[in-house]
């Protein structure tokens, strides 16, 4: 017992005093530390007993029992990042605690840690194990797979794991040491990159092995090897050039069934195994042709569906099918670059097997697949019309993204953390892209594409990079400005209105931008995305091979453009024709911006309303849309809609005749204008646009301070505690609500406004809703709201908020419905975007998706990708909480009700007073146990001068009618 407490009191002492996270620069400086430390991270060998004591490596553990083990103890310092800045480097895995190891209360960060630090090792010489990687005995491979396989029959035992964490699981078995192997297709592409990086001229070789990789590769680098073997000795390459050949071999040679031969013979006998033995007697015999591929991919979902649905399954046969999968997805991977479709139809053909082998892996969710397999199916046609092409490529272009985002959701948190002090781990998320099935098919997608675009007069021309027919438009316009690319989170990224931002992940939030480009859409009605369609900013999606290609040209003037029909055209600013060099000189000239009314505004409101008693009459009068709009949709809609409370104008106002603190007797309205006055002598002086924003911004943030402790006068209060009992149904304190920012400056005719001002989210207590109001009154004067409405409008400084104060609803769903196909451009479609829990869709999140068209048909644009969704408790506050992607967000009955509600809204809004357009409508609403609550209902607005431009209409596609495309010609 003393010898266990000597250890222990060891232990903390060698754990420095935790207290705030580690600075990146200090990670930077541990991180060459370790590579140089010919131990690397660890302090040394030791024996670690059964009973809990720790030896040194010549003292063997006083009794024997086979859960002694030896191998290396963690430095002080990795120790202490583990249990301040729960970072795990260098990892053991013998004697790790099972449940620690899969860290399910911060989303397996542990075990995606280790699959990142082996990642990194392979590909940038052992990493902080540079110098350890030749320390003896700091681990013993025995061991590691021991407790590799006793972990997965631990996890396997876990019901339901298979179905809500199939993709990480299949990852995993390829990471952690379970039985003896090794991940050939992550070696192949570590080493063609180690030999590349320090030998230049084998870039060419590396390029083909990481994009179509094939066996005649081998004979390609065997060749490259003995022509530049000089050079190779010189820089120690030999031994991993014939490493690499030796590989290629394995991978890409012989029958390729060995391994799943000897997994299938250790399966219970079943349906699976006599599927996998018939698989196995018709196609060992063949070399990677195609009959082996299209069978191997119905096994491949066959075995997912197996894994995920039989319960009876014991624990081994679970890991040995999830060892199959990979075995099989490998397989698939490796024979994709040997089919070589002759026709179009056939390259469909191969597109519709390699979408069901991306299923099979984990890549998309079973229901993914079944609702997309009939967008990539054959069409049964050997003649379609141009149009029906081009849906089923944009299809089948997003089913690729589904694929991306699914990798991405699973690994992005803790790849983005690295990245901030080791940038190579951003090239974890493409590596396991290019090793998985999603290349070939993103390759196949992009043949179609391009094959479409050179048999018709349409095409993206951006810049010069391959596979052009990927990238996809999102929004129309055209800029001009420096091309810059984000790598990582965008959300701390200082952005401006000239450049145009290139972002590797969609941003939740944004300032003016000149265009947009991201990796993954993130979703089509967010407020970013509806500022952009808005504000006629253009807006285009591409894949991450296509971001990897534009850093040559990152910090170059670029002109960008994107059509109607989705067109993308990006060239460098010095090759812009004529006609496109006049379109700056026109937008120069007229470039329009928007006065807001503010003759309308009654300030002599001075009482807190009831929401029932305010109509759209009262938008921009006593309070801004927002409350107008709900007390009117409260009357056409009164079951689908909570009651609330409206602070008006007059009443903000009212507040800023107070003595601002700090400014003399100057009131904060006095401060606010004299503030804006300031700026416009200085704009008549000639000072820079520059130093106007400066002082402008400086003088917003002293009274965003002031506004945020301004004293709320007592007959606010009281009237809010009156109106809480009568019209929320209790006591000011025991309700929770929302506080919603709703200026005068929001749902123009030509400015929307979305998502400009804050929300306080249920907040119940008296004080915090106090201290909610008064961050609302501020939010109008943040650096990113002043700057949007700079940019737009006349007379930004003429801004007045109100505040919609509605009871929470709990929604186990919420989203976006817009009363238009955004993607068709068909009137009579509905498009709708919803996410788990509160917020959903509207900041940008990878919301769950659909088309409602005309026809009656829901087709599935994009399923969600988040694995955290917010809920919102009695208490206050929120509480986020994790989400599977294994089941649909919006079931049929949801989709049914939600297209009935928009044709309800198309045929109630515009016969309502007030309203002055026919449609489309931007729709807030959310599920409560099936039932519709509406939170909003406004104008859709797009922008005219983008959806009209003759220029852009130039470079969309023609419509050609009564024009066919043979599918049957030779490619």
């Amino acid at each position: 017992m003393l010898r266990l407490l000597v250890v222990f009191v060891l232990f903390l002492a060698l754990i420095p005093e935790i207290s705030a996270q580690t600075t990146d620069e200090r990670l930077r400086e541990l991180v060459n530390e370790y590579r140089a430390d010919p131990r690397g991270p660890y302090r040394g060998i030791f024996w670690f007993c059964a009973d809990g004591t720790q030896n040194a490596p010549r003292e063997p553990c006083e009794e024997q029992s086979e859960d002694n083990h030896q191998h290396a103890d963690y430095k002080s310092d990795v120790k202490s990042l583990m249990v301040r800045d729960h970072l795990y480097w260098g990892q053991i895995l013998t004697n790790t605690d099972r449940a620690s190891f899969w860290d399910e209360a911060k989303d397996q960060s542990r075990l995606k840690q280790y699959q990142l630090g082996n990642y990194l090792a392979a590909v940038d010489n052992g990493w902080v194990l540079e110098k350890a990687r030749f320390y003896r005995g700091a681990f013993q491979i025995e061991d590691e797979e021991n407790w590799g396989r006793d972990f997965f029959l631990w996890l396997m035992r876990k019901p339901g794991l298979l179905k809500t964490d199939y993709y990480l699981l299949l990852q995993a078995a390829r990471d952690i040491p379970h039985r003896g192997d090794t991940d050939l297709n992550q070696r192949i592409r570590a080493v063609s990159k180690n030999i590349a990086d320090a030998y230049p001229d084998f870039m060419d070789l590396r390029i083909k092995i990481h994009g179509s990789p094939a066996l005649e590769d081998a004979a390609a680098v065997r060749s490259f090897a003995e022509t530049n073997k000089k050079e190779l000795d010189t820089k120690g390459l030999t031994k991993d050039a014939e490493q690499l050949v030796a590989d290629i071999e394995a991978a890409y040679g012989g029958s390729g069934l060995e391994n799943i031969r000897d997994l299938t013979a250790g399966l219970a006998d079943g349906v699976m195994k006599r599927m996998l033995e018939q698989f196995i007697f018709h196609h060992e015999a063949e070399g990677h042709n195609q009959a082996r591929l299209t069978a191997a991919t119905e096994v491949s979902l066959q075995l997912r569906e197996a894994m995920t649905q039989d319960t009876e399954l014991s624990a081994r046969d679970k890991l040995a099918m999830i060892d199959l999968q990979n075995e099989l997805s490998d397989l698939i991977f490796r024979s994709a670059g040997s089919w070589k479709p002759a026709s179009p139809r056939e390259l469909m053909e191969k597109i519709c097997y390699l979408g069901k082998a991306a299923a099979g892996a984990g890549l998309v969710e079973l229901w993914e697949y079944e609702d997309a397999e009939s967008q990539l199916a054959d069409q049964n046609y050997q003649y379609i019309f141009p149009a029906s092409l081009n849906e089923y490529i944009d299809n089948a272009r997003r089913f690729v993204e589904w694929g991306t985002a699914t990798n991405r959701a699973v690994y992005v948190d803790v790849v983005e953390r690295y990245a901030a002090f080791e940038p190579k781990a951003l090239g974890f998320l493409d590596d396991r892209i290019r090793s998985s099935v999603l290349l070939p098919l993103g390759e196949a997608v992009g043949s179609l594409g391009g094959w479409l675009a050179d048999h018709s007069e349409q095409g993206n021309a951006l810049m010069d990079l391959r596979n052009q027919a990927q990238a996809r438009g999102l929004n129309p316009g055209f800029a001009k400005g420096k091309l810059r690319l984000i790598e990582g989170t965008p959300d701390e990224v200082e952005v401006n209105p000239n450049d145009i931002f290139v972002f590797s992940r969609p941003p939740a939030d944004l300032k003016p931008v000149g265009g947009i480009l991201t990796v993954s859409e993130g979703n089509m009605v967010s407020h970013v995305q509806l500022l952009a369609r808005n504000l006629g900013i253009p807006n285009a999606v591409l894949t991450d091979d296509q971001f990897s290609e534009l850093k040559s040209y990152d910090g170059e003037e670029v002109f960008y453009a994107v059509s109607n029909a989705g067109t993308v055209l990006m060239k460098p600013a010095g090759d812009m024709s004529d006609v496109e060099q006049e379109l700056f000189a026109v937008r120069e000239r007229n470039l329009e911006r928007i006065r807001v009314p503010v003759d309308r505004i009654d300030l002599s409101t001075k009482s807190v309303l009831n929401m029932r008693n305010v109509n759209s009459t009262d938008s921009g009068v006593r309070c801004g849309p927002k409350a107008a709009n709900l007390g009117q949709l409260k009357q056409l809609f009164p079951e689908k809609v909570v009651e609330g409370l409206v602070i008006p104008f007059g009443i903000f106002r009212e507040h800023l005749n107070q003595r601002m603190p700090g400014q003399g007797d100057l009131s904060y309205w006095e401060f606010l204008n004299r503030g804006f006055a300031d700026a416009k002598k200085m704009e008549e002086k000639g000072f820079s646009e520059a130093e106007i924003e400066t002082f402008t911004l400086e003088r917003l943030a002293t009274l965003r301070a002031a506004i945020a402790q301004i004293e709320l006068y007592p007959s606010l209060i009281n009237e809010l505690r009156a109106g809480f009992s009568k019209v929320l149904g209790g006591p000011l304190g025991s309700v929770p609500v929302f506080l919603r920012s709703d200026t005068n400056m929001e749902d123009l005719e030509d400015f929307t406004g979305a998502g400009l001002n804050k929300t306080v989210f249920n907040v119940v207590d008296e004080a915090g809703i106090i201290d909610g109001i008064k961050a609302v009154w501020a939010s109008p004067y943040t650096e990113r709201s002043y700057r949007w409405r700079q940019r737009y409008l006349l007379n930004p400084e003429n801004v007045f908020p109100s505040i919609l104060i509605i009871p929470t609803v709990d929604v186990d769903h919420s989203g976006v419905m817009i009363t238009k196909g955004v993607t068709s451009g068909h009137p009579d479609d509905i498009t709708v975007a919803f996410s788990r829990g509160a917020g959903g869709a509207v900041d940008g999140q990878a919301a769950e998706s659909y088309l409602l068209d005309h026809l009656g048909r829901f087709t599935l644009l994009a399923p969600a990708r988040e694995r955290l969704h917010r809920r919102l408790p009695k208490t206050g506050g929120s509480v986020m909480v994790p989400a599977a992607f294994d089941e649909r967000i919006l079931s049929r009955k949801n989709l049914k009700d939600l297209y009935e509600l928009g044709q309800e809204v198309e045929r109630v809004m515009p016969a309502s007073d007030g309203v002055e357009t026919d449609g489309p409508f931007d729709v807030e609403l959310g599920f409560a146990d099936d039932k519709i609550w509406l939170f909003q209902i406004r104008p859709f607005v797009e922008n005219k001068n983008a959806m009209s431009s003759e220029y852009l209409e130039s470079i969309s596609p023609a419509k050609r009618e009564g024009v066919w495309i043979d599918l049957g010609v030779s490619l």
